[in-house]
């Protein structure tokens, strides 16, 4: 009987000095199983998504295999380009990837917004092997004038995407695909697609969607190895779970309290886990400083962490990660992806992440030395956050992550890619353009009537076949060599704040308008600042230090509202099913009151809808999005003058079951009605200037729809509950 041969050890195929150095200079005996399987496809040259936990080790399951590549094939200048969606990301790691590029003589640069002049030259004389950027750094290079793009860009053999569920699931994803097309004419071939992500629950979707114009004509690998049933787990249809017992949740220490005010939460925090390294997760910038606040009166160290803070102040939370202890650092999801956590303690939740995907990146923040366990305590400061985050453990505990999906109809970012490719070639052909985007939907001739609008409102100018930027594209985005063109999201405008000559950070400008008496006080940094200057022109604030009192205000774009799943997550708790967590007696005493009180919302495998003297009510506990699709699709009962919730819309007062009957009998669930959205809605829509204001409220109606969250809805048994009449 013959032997059969052992298989090929996969660590054989790195580089020699790769291997040396693994076991030599890092001191690891084995490479994880992500970092193994992920050698030959990379090697083979798939467009690939490694999926791992956070901290599984996906930079190096990247690194190893794409060096040794770049070995092989003696690539010379920029050949691997490494994209993240923050620069904190970047910062962290950057060091890293040169570390394992200098094992081969190799070398990895920084360029992003804060990348100063004189290293961006360096890059452009001496291009290094690996460019770790952004996306907008990356258009930046290929429109603007300093940058020679066909030289600089025109090696490029690989891109790794960081975090890529982060980009996949808002317009920054359209922006990536978008640049990466427009980057694949520069280079003249096809460039291999590497994306690295933690938490996902359709992973194949995701390496299609990231390979673009490449899907279905180039090999895709997903290697997730850690994950067994990444591909399995439930997607979006609104199906929520099998009808067998829910598995066991995944490790990790988990606890949900109650605790009814942000300054008992500051409370319980400056009393818990003393001389450990605490992140503290919020999800507001306000909550994040008043928090802050209120653990400083308290003598604990702070440091916090969101997108309005100055770049130093933002850096001493990210120092404070590699170096402090007996800290704690409070953070929006700024601090939610892949930095380098070294040896954090706890993560505190106050109140309650929007996606399961987000409450994995974070406890994942814990856990990595040998002797520490992944763990979370929530703490939610009202009744109502008690219950979102009750429903989201609900659905971890079931092994259950959101599907990653791109938001639909970007009409204005293709709007902006007409823009910015033409800026880039200073010309363009008016027959020829969609190429330059190699036929990717809907970067292609279905984008030409916003070709027509962008060319007759002077966006555009044509000439004798040609494109060029027209006279408004000049007026609106020319200033600062057209950088406002670079990005695909966009802020409300702020005023930067400064103490002396230190920048503090940035506040909204309603602090500065708002009618109070007294003097005007800021809350920034954790800290209360009085005004003392206001450069309106100028969008300057000069403050100087003050006891207490400071006012902490952004204000917030994006729509709002929690998902189809989450909220029937939360009917389930109401319903009396405990997600399998940790308990405090505190959350189980509100808990079960919130039951009492919401007992006539709910009701056992249907919906139900409430009628009394003023007012009738559905209550589908369906999400934001699918009760907008409900209350356009029903507006014959609908009652006009609402705003639907996350669990309910409003319906006419006199609404019967016969009335309902009529209204509802001649309803086709294939094609139900999108909401509608007053077109002053898409001012928070990024280009949306560049639309007719038909075009961005279609947009905008689109995104505010969830199709079959409201099918599933309308199909569900109803119950009725009439209140007499007195």
């Amino acid at each position: 009987m013959s032997e059969t041969p052992e298989a090929a050890d996969p660590i054989d195929e790195l580089d020699p000095v790769i291997v040396h150095h693994i076991a030599n200079s890092l001191g690891w005996p084995d490479l994880r199983p992500l970092q193994r399987e992920s050698i030959a496809p990379l090697l083979r040259g798939d467009d690939a998504v490694l999926l791992a936990p956070t901290a599984g080790g996906k930079t190096e399951a990247a690194s190893f295999p794409l060096l040794t590549a770049m070995t092989r094939g003696d690539w010379q200048g920029i050949s691997i380009l490494y994209l993240c969606p923050l620069k904190a990301l970047l910062n962290n790691l950057v060091t890293r990837v040169d570390t394992y590029a200098q094992w081969l003589g190799r070398r990895a640069a920084l360029w992003h917004g804060d990348t100063a002049d004189s290293q961006r030259n360096r890059i452009r004389r001496e291009p290094p092997n690996i460019l770790l950027t952004t996306p907008e750094s990356l258009e930046a290079m290929l429109i603007g004038t300093k940058t020679d793009h066909d030289e600089l860009l025109s090696n490029i053999r690989t891109v790794v995407v960081d975090e890529v569920h982060a980009f996949a699931g808002d317009d920054r994803g359209w922006h990536l695909l978008a640049v990466l097309e427009r980057l694949q004419r520069v280079t003249g071939h096809p460039i291999q697609r590497v994306g690295l992500s933690a938490t996902v629950g359709n992973p194949h979707e995701l390496l299609a969607w990231l390979q673009g114009s490449g899907a279905g004509a180039r090999r895709g690998t997903v290697v997730a190895p850690d994950l067994p049933a990444a591909d399995e787990r439930k997607s979006a249809t609104p199906q929520l779970f099998p009808a067998h017992a829910a598995p066991a949740p995944p490790p990790g220490e988990v606890e949900l309290d109650y605790v009814g005010s942000l300054d008992n939460a500051a409370k319980v925090i400056a009393s818990l886990h003393r001389g450990e390294k605490r992140l503290v997760f919020c999800d507001s910038r306000r909550q994040v400083e008043q928090l802050g606040a209120a653990l400083r009166e308290r003598e604990i160290t702070v440091f916090l962490s969101h997108a309005s803070l100055s770049r130093d102040e933002r850096a001493r939370a990210e120092q404070a990660f590699a170096e402090a202890r007996d800290c704690v650092i409070v953070s929006t999801s700024t601090l939610e992806l892949g930095i380098d956590v070294g040896d954090l303690d706890r993560v505190i939740q106050i109140d309650s992440p929007g996606t399961v995907a987000s409450f994995l990146q974070r406890i994942g923040r814990t856990g990595r030395r040998p002797d520490s366990t992944r763990n979370c305590l929530f703490l939610a400061t009202s009744a109502d956050a008690l219950l979102q985050a009750a429903g989201l453990l609900l659905l971890w505990s079931r092994g259950w992550v959101e599907p990653v999906t791109a938001p639909p109809e970007p009409r204005h970012l293709i709007a902006q890619q007409l823009l910015a490719v033409t800026l880039q070639h200073s010309t363009l052909g008016d027959r020829i353009w969609p190429q330059e985007w190699n036929g990717l939907h809907p970067f292609d001739r279905t984008a030409a009537p916003i070709l027509s609008h962008l060319i007759e409102s002077g966006f555009l100018d044509q000439d004798q076949g040609l494109l060029f930027l027209g006279p408004e594209a000049e007026k609106r985005f020319g200033r600062r060599n057209f950088l406002e063109l670079t990005a695909s999201f966009t802020a409300p405008p702020q005023f930067t704040v400064l103490a002396g000559r230190q920048e503090v950070g940035q506040t909204d400008t309603s602090v500065l308008t708002d009618d109070r008496p007294g003097p005007r006080l800021l809350l920034l940094a954790g800290r209360s600042w009085k005004v003392t200057y206001i450069d309106w022109k100028r969008r300057r604030v000069f403050v100087e230090p003050a006891e207490g009192g400071g006012v902490a205000k952004w204000s917030s774009t994006g729509l709002r509202g929690l998902s189809y799943q989450l909220t029937r997550a939360m009917r389930e708790v109401l319903l009396g099913t405990d997600p399998l967590v940790s308990l405090t007696r505190r959350a189980d005493t509100a808990l079960a009151e919130q039951r009492a009180e919401r007992a006539g919302t709910v009701a056992a495998g249907a919906t139900l809808i409430t009628r009394g003297n003023e007012a009738a009510r559905w209550w589908t506990w369906a999400g934001f999005r699918a009760n907008a699709t409900l209350a356009a699709t029903l507006e014959a009962i609908a009652d006009p003058n609402q705003r639907p919730t996350d669990v309910s819309i409003k319906l006419r007062s006199d609404l019967t079951p016969e009335i309902w009957r009529a209204a509802t009998q001649s309803i086709d669930t294939a094609s139900l009605t999108l909401p509608s959205v007053d077109p002053r809605a898409a001012a928070g829509l990024k280009f949306s200037a560049l639309l007719t204001e038909q075009l961005a409220a279609a947009t905008v109606s689109a995104r505010l729809a969830d199709l079959p969250g409201a099918r599933a809805c309308l199909s569900e048994p109803r119950k009725w509950h009439v209140t007499p009449s007195i």
